[in-house]
């Protein structure tokens, strides 16, 4: 299984930053906008509409605010498995981290996904603040 790690940071604080990623229904308006055009949500699960034109079900594993770590992950004919988390960790007052990692089946679609996953840092870094340097 390839898995896939991002450390993204962000000069915002832990807990604003949190409050975005929990907000499992706001991925088009709160954390990652123009990476995401559309997020709907459906029970437990959440429909996403990228802006490549994918749309993905993506559904909620766990949601700690403890933790400050959400899980999700995406059912699909074309990924025999996809398994994610996320999650906010403080670096001082004003900065943040954000820990998101991927495990995805078949091994060929680790390419695609991280340049997915590189796009959607970006729109994150631009919607959450002032990207650490």
């Amino acid at each position: 299984m390839a898995s896939i790690h991002k450390d993204i940071p962000i000069h915002a604080p832990a807990h604003e930053v949190w409050d975005a990623v929990r907000d499992f229904g706001a991925l088009h308006t709160r954390l990652v906008p123009g990476f995401v055009l559309d997020t709907k949500l459906d029970g437990e699960a959440r429909i996403v509409t990228f802006a490549s034109g994918t749309v993905a079900r993506e559904l909620l594993i766990d949601c700690d605010d403890a933790r400050r770590r959400l899980a999700y992950a995406i059912v699909s004919e074309r990924i025999k498995h996809y398994g994610a988390s996320v999650q906010v960790t403080a670096d001082g007052d004003a900065r943040s981290r954000v820990l998101w990692t991927v495990d995805v089946l078949p091994h060929e679609m680790a390419p695609y996904i991280s340049g997915q996953m590189d796009q959607g840092v970006f729109a994150m870094q631009k919607a959450l603040g002032r990207a650490a340097a």
